[in-house]
């Protein structure tokens, strides 16, 4: 068994560890390549205005995460083409249905591009172009492969002619109109041509070679050649489906209803993670996965050990169905807390609402867990994950909680990615991120902004000041956006896309984003008007940055609209990072 995933970069060490395999097939499988077309492989997938086109590489990958083929594609937005540079698999790879998979997963990805098809070049299996006939009885293998999906080779043009008189295998240029009728006119054709020409091989055709073969295109539209290794049949389709690398993973705090504090008006109740999934189970780009365990290792990593030995020994000891709220906040003097658990909980909480049960630390644990399996599924290369749980978490500081929040997920996976790269974090519940801003205040490899209600009148009411910069080398890195109490749509929207500028000047490796649904019209604790559309819209926006992105879920009690607001929400960033 293999999957197909699409690598963006060379960010994440799964990215890297795969380019790497991808050149070692290059090297196997085509000796004549130079050096230096195989090393550049990792600039041309991050940088594509100095190459003139934008990279994308398919890999096909076993369990193990070994590459048993790729696919490397050029796509030319403007003309809207795709070029097939290469495509290959590794010797013992093949006759497994390795290359076609790939090649459809390539069509695909021409597909969505609105592209008018795919060009390649495939070797001859005329006598005059290639001489030897074990070559050529390759060519026609590879020729026969490509006509089951109606690729051929362009006919009536020069393309094939050889650059020298001794030069031996010049290739044809191959089209697949992806099951269209072929209709391409022949001015277009030569735009399309040229840009393959003098864009790949800048070093290798003269200009007067170039224009030679350009105004050989006179069929108009082109025509392809007759089929000549298979009798006409349907053409193999590409499917409309979503391809796995392409969906959001998605992973739930099943057992988070454990925690549940039955007390009249509190909002934060189990009922909030299936009025989300219900509605977002029936969208066809979620793909769901099963939370893994962790080492506690990694919540003491940002969470205070004092704090968390608290929880977890207050929790064990407490009977079912009880609850302690803090009613007692001392100063805190560190050499002298009080002796009795239940009147510490005020030396570690930030209100007087949010209760310490028996499974408050276990829900909160659970949804650790989810955050970083999200995290994990990043670094393999997904592109969007989202951790969908409750209790949230941004309001859960180094030291303390409230809330509702006990352990900041979002910030143990913002830790734990930053060893791969840096890492912003954008905070769009109702409420200031004030969690995040505590862990992450005095440095500057995690970026931290919060859009939220001004704590004039907003929970938590003592942070979220816009003069809240950072500290040592984390100033700067902190940025909040206190907002008023009443605002119109395109005055957050605007603050958003200051935001997002922030983020892309920051040019972090991977994106957290603390999503509350709170900041929609009607929910008990904000007094924002944001419509479900608008979240469709905010979503598309953050999609565009085209990051690495995990959404961990936080505010949001409105139960009637959570559902289509998180449906509308996901369906914007969906677009917007793939499109």
């Amino acid at each position: 068994m293999f999957r197909i995933r699409k690598i963006y970069d060379t960010v994440i060490p799964a990215n890297r560890r795969d380019v790497e395999q991808v050149q070692h097939i290059l090297r196997a499988q085509f000796p004549g390549l130079s050096e230096e077309k195989i090393a550049v492989i990792p600039d041309q997938l991050t940088n594509p205005l100095k190459y003139r086109f934008r990279s994308i590489l398919f890999v096909a990958e076993d369990s193990k995460r070994n590459v048993k083929g790729f696919a490397l594609v050029s796509h030319e937005p403007n003309l809207k083409f795709c070029f097939l540079d290469y495509i290959a698999t590794g010797m013992q790879s093949m006759g497994r249905g390795i290359g076609g998979a790939l090649y459809a997963r390539v069509r695909e990805e021409a597909e969505s591009f609105k592209c008018v098809g795919v060009f390649f070049e495939v070797l001859p299996d005329d006598p005059k172009l290639s001489h030897d006939p074990e070559l050529r009885r390759q060519n026609r293998a590879r020729l026969r492969f490509y006509e089951q999906y109606g690729a051929r080779p362009i006919a009536n043009t020069k393309y094939e002619t050889p650059l020298t008189l001794d030069e031996d295998n010049t290739p044809y240029l191959a089209f697949d109109p992806l099951g269209k009728e072929v209709r391409l006119r022949s001015d277009k054709a030569k735009r399309i041509v040229r840009a393959i020409l003098e864009r790949k091989y800048t070093d290798e055709c003269p200009k007067d070679y170039v224009e030679m073969v350009v105004k050989s295109f006179k069929d108009d539209p082109v025509k392809l050649r007759p089929p000549r290794y298979l009798k006409p049949e349907p053409i193999i389709t590409t499917k409309k489906r979503i391809p796995d690398d392409m969906r959001i993973i998605l992973v739930v705090n099943e057992k988070h209803a454990i925690h549940h504090v039955r007390v009249r008006g509190y909002v934060e109740s189990p009922v909030r993670v299936p009025a989300i999934l219900d509605e977002i189970e029936k969208m066809s780009i979620f793909l769901r996965v099963t939370p893994a365990r962790f080492s506690e290792k990694y919540l003491y990593q940002v969470h205070d050990s004092k704090f968390l030995n608290y929880l977890k020994k207050l929790t064990e000891s407490m009977e079912p169905d009880r609850s302690i709220y803090p009613y007692v906040f001392p100063i805190r003097n560190q050499t002298r807390p009080p002796k009795e658990l239940a009147v510490r909980a005020g030396y570690y909480c930030i209100d007087t609402f949010t209760p310490i049960n028996r499974n408050a630390f276990l829900a909160a644990r659970g949804a650790v867990y989810c955050t970083l399996t999200a995290a994990m599924n990043i670094l393999e290369g997904y592109r969007l994950a989202y951790s969908l749980v409750r209790p949230p978490g941004h309001h859960a500081e180094r030291c303390s909680f409230g809330g509702f929040c006990y352990l900041n997920s979002g910030a143990i996976a913002a830790h734990f990615l930053s060893s791969h790269g840096r890492v912003a974090m954008l905070d769009i519940d109702y409420h200031h991120g004030n969690g995040q801003q505590d862990i992450f205040y005095t440095r500057r490899d995690v970026l931290t902004i919060s859009i939220h209600g001004h704590p004039n009148f907003a929970y938590p009411y003592f942070s979220g000041f816009r003069d809240e910069k950072g500290k040592d080398e984390g100033r700067g890195y902190n940025v909040n956006f206190p907002l008023p109490e009443n605002i119109a749509t395109q005055q957050y929207r605007d603050v958003l896309v200051k935001s997002l500028k922030l983020i892309e000047r920051f040019r972090p490796a991977f994106l957290i984003v603390l999503l509350g649904f709170d900041t929609v019209k009607g929910d008990p604790t904000g007094s924002w008007n944001l419509t479900s559309k608008d979240f469709k819209s905010n979503g598309k926006l953050i999609g565009r940055l085209k990051l690495p992105t995990l959404i961990v879920q936080e505010g949001g009690y409105k139960s009637r609209v959570i559902g289509s607001t998180a449906r509308n929400f996901f369906t914007g960033l969906w677009q917007g990072a793939h499109f």
